[in-house]
């Protein structure tokens, strides 16, 4: 089951606070995203967007704190993450009614998180050819057949799956450099942007002052706006899928978690919007489908890379040098994208792990490469799933827009469903956190849901494409579901396993740790 320690899982502990915090921090990549969803973030209530980042990284942190209190009360969670917290929370409670649930608590949990993580790396991968057509293009404007960008994708999952094969070790120096250059690029990026503002007062922007930056100025805008906005902050809980692997998870993956996500969201992520929405203004113009010029975010909306077209103005005007330093910020970008596609294809690839080891999945997701103990046969499933989303959704908007909403529902389920698990957990434990283990929780799951629901709501209230791409989102997910369940009632048919535990299971597992304790002594 997946209620067992660790130190079965095979893996060697390795990371200390700073690897966790950096595998974490790589998922929530600030200069990737900014790049990646400016646009679609400028199309409707853009005013709101700085408050809306705001919001949803609130809503992040109150998941964060579910996280980090069944990372602290479940050290020995191994691979499992909320996996296995959704079976101990239940397993460990007093009454009958309560543990029969437990197996089928951690499937439902397991099985729904695999609509984010086999699917969210693939987005990346989409992202990734749409970057480097874009840097292409700066030499041949006639780059980008859906051929070549397919090309761009198999080759950039290939890339990410060997550096995942090796390790975790591997992939944290390779973590640490892609975090700091990215970290590097958005602050130079954010401070010329607020230069150029303060030396060309002359230019008319959309924001007359700082404060306009940071107010929202609409609640409908807000609430829009944050439903996009939190997909920015998703990942921080990567770093409990690497408690096998830390020194000291009881310690160290609790922090990594609250950690990765202050580091990234409060700090770099509230400073590189505001310098982006700050200096957005009349001077950024484009035609629209009708050949009438627009100008500012509606510009920006209908722009492959606004961030890009933004810092080549700004180049030209204060260095004359637009050009370079926008395909240098597409390139740390597309570094940025390696370490968030690396670091969860690297948590999806140990749930996985973690459900093979029990058999919720095909045992062959269970095994660990002889040479470099990783989840080998999870990495390659994975990294050629990437490759086939990845090579659908570079294709055209509409594509990445359905592979991006699968994911999100996903993450939302995910996380709604964790901070439920939390206020299980410690239901009956004295002396507990009110606030990181109820208050937090509870806000978290209900603002979960409400972001789900509002992603449906206003891409079904748009109508046209939009209508149409939830629609296949939420088909998907639901087909997806319905095999996972199909998988579950296959298992017992076949091999007799039940779906819910028997009366005697309980005291079956006190006797068998008690066998085990007798032994070891």
């Amino acid at each position: 089951m997946a209620a067992q320690a660790s130190n079965d899982t095979g893996m060697k502990p390795t990371l200390g606070l700073t690897g966790v915090t950096i595998n974490a921090m790589a998922l929530i990549a600030p200069g990737a995203f900014l790049w990646t969803t400016f646009a679609s973030q400028s199309v409707t209530g853009a005013t709101s967007m700085w408050a809306s980042v705001f919001v949803a990284t609130v809503i992040a942190l109150l998941t964060a704190i579910a996280y980090a209190s069944l990372a602290r009360r479940y050290p020995e969670a191994g691979t499992g993450s909320s996996y296995y917290f959704a079976e101990a929370s239940v397993l460990h409670k007093e009454e009958h009614k309560h543990f029969r649930f437990a197996r089928l608590s951690k499937f439902i949990v397991g099985w729904a998180s695999h609509i984010y993580y086999w699917v969210y790396p693939g987005v990346m991968v989409a992202f990734m050819g749409n970057v480097i057509a874009y840097m292409i293009q700066f030499f041949d404007p006639s780059f980008g057949t859906p051929l070549q960008l397919i090309i761009i994708c198999v080759v950039f999952a290939a890339i990410v799956g060997a550096i995942a094969f090796i390790g975790v070790n591997g992939s944290t120096m390779a973590n640490i450099v892609i975090n700091v250059i990215q970290i590097l690029a958005l602050l130079v990026f954010g401070v010329i942007a607020i230069i150029f503002r303060l030396q060309h007062p002359e230019l008319n922007y959309v924001h007359p002052n700082a404060g306009s930056v940071l107010i929202p100025h609409n609640f409908n805008d807000l609430l829009f706006q944050s439903t996009i906005a939190i997909l920015l902050v998703v990942g921080f809980e990567s770093a409990t899928a690497l408690a096998a692997e830390s020194k000291n998870p009881q310690r160290d993956i609790p922090r990594g978690v609250i950690l990765s996500l202050i580091i990234q969201a409060v700090i770099f992520y509230f400073f590189e919007y505001f310098a982006a929405n700050f200096v957005v203004g009349d001077y950024y113009t484009a035609k629209d489908a009708t050949g009438h010029t627009i100008t500012g975010f509606a510009a920006a909306g209908g722009a492959t890379a606004p961030i890009g077209d933004i810092a080549r103005f700004i180049g030209d005007k204060m260095f004359g040098g637009g050009t370079a330093f926008a395909a240098i910020l597409a390139l740390t970008v597309v570094i940025a994208l390696v370490g968030t596609a690396l670091s969860c294809l690297n948590t999806g690839v140990r749930v996985t792990y973690a459900m093979g080891k029990d058999s919720e999945l095909p045992f062959v997701f269970g095994f660990l490469h002889g040479k470099y103990r990783t989840p080998h046969v999870g990495v390659i499933v994975l990294t050629v799933i990437s490759a086939i989303i990845g090579a659908y959704g570079v294709l055209n908007v509409n594509n990445l827009t359905q592979v991006a909403l699968i994911s999100n529902i996903g993450t939302f389920i995910l996380y709604g469903m964790t901070c439920i698990i939390c206020i299980i957990a410690f239901a009956s434990v004295p002396k507990r956190g009110l606030f990181s283990t109820l208050i937090a929780p509870l806000l978290g799951a209900i603002l979960n849901i409400g972001m789900l629901l509002g992603v449906i709501y206003y891409a079904i209230t748009q109508g046209g494409s939009a209508q149409t791409n939830i629609i296949i989102a939420a088909v998907f997910s639901v087909i997806w579901l319905v095999f996972g369940f199909a998988f579950l009632f296959g298992r017992k048919l076949i091999s007799g396993v039940p779906i819910l535990h028997p009366e005697d299971y309980k005291a079956k597992q006190v006797s068998d740790e008690t066998n085990v304790s007798i032994s070891a002594e």
